[in-house]
């Protein structure tokens, strides 16, 4: 559809784009989409194609598109107080209600809620309060965060060091020397194919007992760790491996963030990942499903243990030195609290687990037995379908091949849906809002099979 206006070209000439090919953008190799309009879990382009948004946009509009009651929300706080600060004591109806709700839903060991607006801020913030933490306790050596290959927790200085994924350290001179990477508790790209799953998770806590006596037990501050691999290719841990992991933090002191930006607020089908799997963090971010996306917002969760010795640090050294301008933004709060409501009101968590159960099973008998289909996996509403060049020996593709990329673009240009092709390997993701029903999930798996078909046979 031609528009007589100049958008692409402005958008082009103009628009900075991130995790984008630059130079192939500008060149016009890169395909323009301008979104104009959403409703439940479809999107609209300016050129009149609804699509099915299976990823949520980037697992974040966890209520589905078109909620009037957050917009509304948004707007009526916007018309009565657009903004005002929370330093030094001050708050507003929202940011405070918002406080309250997010620790009626949190773990119960957890104590205040520190508001930014992404998860890369919360996950600085959280490195920050780490560090201050120790220092107060008079461990000013006990400074390392052990984080995990092909976890994700931000693009930042700080955070980009924690991701463990390589297109974020490239030519950017990452990671930080404080970061250090495990393995990932990735069971399907596990080095020994003789492994059981319960042996596998006996070798990630073995190679971090590893990187403990190396390092020195008392200069590691920290571990961080998503519930569920999410852009490291949407990995549900092995059996056993949280419990597994948070023994060995507990046993030499470690602290332990978890990073719930994607899991958080219901895409289990359980509030937190934290309590799905037994974790008990000492830190917790969340951003995403906080507004749906609607706002941005963030947070970073504190536990009493952290909170007793924050309290302590200002009784010696005054007020904390920390804070955004745009920390618990009235209007981010102000679309969490109406978020939240709304999906308890539709029980959107249940239907995250429920409707997300059925799309992992039936993709699985629709694809696990697909000779080029390695891997099928998923917990709640998140699915993954990784492809591999030869199913027998595990061999994968060239990534050059772009297997990943080219179902991803079939499945949209063949059946209008959208599906991530996850970085790192030819990974094929699924995070869909919490309001998909059963009908679109049988829409998605058969439109991915044909999708598979058309680019594999």
């Amino acid at each position: 559809m031609r528009h007589n206006d100049k958008l692409e070209e402005w958008d082009r000439e103009n628009f900075f784009h991130p995790s984008t090919h630059l130079a192939e953008f500008a060149r016009g190799n890169v395909t323009q989409r301008v979104i104009t309009g959403g409703s439940g879990c479809h999107i609209q382009d300016r050129d009149g194609n609804r699509m099915l948004d299976a990823f949520a946009g980037l697992y974040c509009v966890n209520v589905g598109y078109g909620r009037t009651e957050i917009a509304d929300a948004i707007a009526d706080q916007a018309r009565e107080l657009a903004y005002y600060h929370s330093y030094v004591g001050h708050g507003t109806e929202a940011s405070i209600t918002l406080a309250k709700m997010v620790l009626d839903r949190a773990p119960e060991h957890m104590s205040k809620v520190y508001f930014g607006l992404s998860g890369s801020d919360a996950n600085e913030t959280n490195i920050k309060l780490l560090w201050y933490y120790n220092n107060i306790l008079g461990r000013p050596e006990k400074k390392k965060i052990i984080s995990r290959r092909r976890g994700y927790h931000g693009s930042g200085l700080m955070t980009g060091s924690l991701t463990g994924l390589e297109l974020f350290h490239r030519k950017f001179d990452l990671p930080l020397a404080q970061v250090h990477h495990t393995v990932a508790p990735d069971y399907f790209r596990r080095a020994d194919l003789d492994q059981s799953e319960a042996e596998f998770t006996a070798h990630c806590v073995a190679e971090l007992e590893a990187m403990i006596a190396r390092e020195g037990a008392d200069t590691i501050a920290a571990f961080i760790g998503e519930p569920v691999l999410g852009t490291g290719g949407i990995v549900p841990p092995p059996d056993g491996y949280w419990p597994a992991i948070q023994a060995v933090l507990d046993k030499y002191d470690i602290l332990l963030i978890a990073d719930e930006v994607v899991t958080g607020f219901g895409r289990l089908g359980s509030m937190f990942g934290s309590d799905h799997y037994g974790m008990t963090p000492d830190l917790i971010t969340i951003a995403k499903g906080l507004t749906s996306a609607y706002a941005p917002l963030s947070g970073s969760i504190v536990s009493k243990k952290m909170w007793q010795v924050l309290e302590q640090g200002t009784d010696e050294n005054g007020p904390i030195g920390h804070g955004w301008t745009y920390s618990a933004h009235p209007i981010g709060a102000a679309a969490g609290v109406a978020n939240l409501n709304l999906i308890d009101t539709l029980g959107l968590v249940d239907n995250a687990g429920t409707v997300g159960a059925g799309l992992n099973a039936k993709m699985r008998a629709a694809l696990a037995d697909h000779p080029h289909v390695g891997d099928v996996r998923g917990a709640g509403m998140l699915c993954a379908v990784e492809f591999v060049q030869d199913k027998s020996d595990r061999v994968f593709y060239d990534p050059a091949a772009k297997i990943g990329p080219q179902i991803a673009a079939t499945l949209l240009e063949q059946d209008q849906i959208i599906a991530r092709a996850m970085p790192q390997g030819d990974i094929l993701g699924f995070a869909p809002p919490f309001c998909l029903s059963g009908q679109e999930a049988d829409l998605i798996v058969a439109a991915v099979t044909r999708a598979v078909k058309a680019v594999l046979g």
